[in-house]
C-alpha cells in the first residue's frame, strides 16, 4: 500500500507536468486536456486499490490511513496546486504574467490565511470521511485503530494552524517601514 501512495504522489507529479508541458511547450492543447483530467483519477485509483485491499481482507493499517490522508489533501489542495504549476508554467515557457504571490501584510494576508486554514480543514474532514468508509468496509472498529492513529496528530496540527492563522485577523502583520 505504502508503494502505491508513492507511486501515486509520483504520478499526479508526472501527469500534471506532462499536462502542462504538453500545454505550453507542445501547444496540443486536447492532449493537454485529458493529461489534465487524468490527475483526479490518480485518487481515483488510490481510493478503488484501498477498498478492494480492505474489501478483500486486509487489516486497515496506517498505510490505509496515510492513503485517506493523501485523498483528503489531493481533495482540499490539488485544484491549488495545478493553478501554481500552471501560473509558474506558463510564466517560465509562454511569456505569461508573473505569477501572483500572496500578500505578506495586511487584512489581505489575513484573509488568504483563513482560506488556506479552511482547505486544511476540508483536507482533515475528508481524511476522516474516506477513513470512516474503510471502517465500514472493514466492519470491526479494532481492526482500523491503527488506521486512525495519524488523526490525532494532524488534529493537533490543526488547531496549532488555526491559532497561527486567525491570529492574523486579530493581529494583522504590519509592512516593515
Amino acid at each position: 500500500m505504502l508503494a502505491l501512495i508513492v507511486a501515486c504522489e509520483i504520478g499526479f507529479w508526472v501527469l500534471l507536468l506532462l499536462g502542462l508541458a504538453a500545454r505550453y511547450l507542445l501547444r496540443a492543447r486536447k492532449l493537454s486536456t485529458v493529461l489534465l483530467i487524468c490527475v483526479p483519477l490518480v485518487d481515483v485509483l488510490l481510493l478503488a486499490a484501498s477498498v478492494l485491499d480492505l474489501r478483500g481482507g486486509a487489516e486497515a493499517e496506517a498505510a490505509h490511513g496515510l492513503a485517506a490522508i493523501y485523498i483528503g489533501v489531493s481533495v482540499a489542495f490539488g485544484g491549488q496546486m495545478l493553478r501554481w504549476a500552471d501560473d509558474r508554467f506558463a510564466h517560465r515557457f509562454a511569456g505569461g504574467p508573473s505569477p501572483k504571490r500572496p500578500r505578506k501584510t495586511g487584512l489581505e494576508h489575513a484573509a488568504h490565511e483563513r482560506r488556506q486554514w479552511l482547505r486544511h480543514l476540508l483536507a482533515y474532514a475528508v481524511a476522516a470521511a474516506v477513513m470512516g468508509l474503510f471502517t465500514l468496509l472493514v466492519g470491526e472498529p479494532t481492526r482500523v485503530a491503527t488506521m486512525w492513529g495519524p488523526m490525532g496528530a494532524w488534529g493537533i496540527v490543526l488547531i496549532i494552524d488555526f491559532l497561527i492563522s486567525f491570529s492574523y485577523t486579530l493581529a494583522p502583520r504590519r509592512a516593515k517601514s
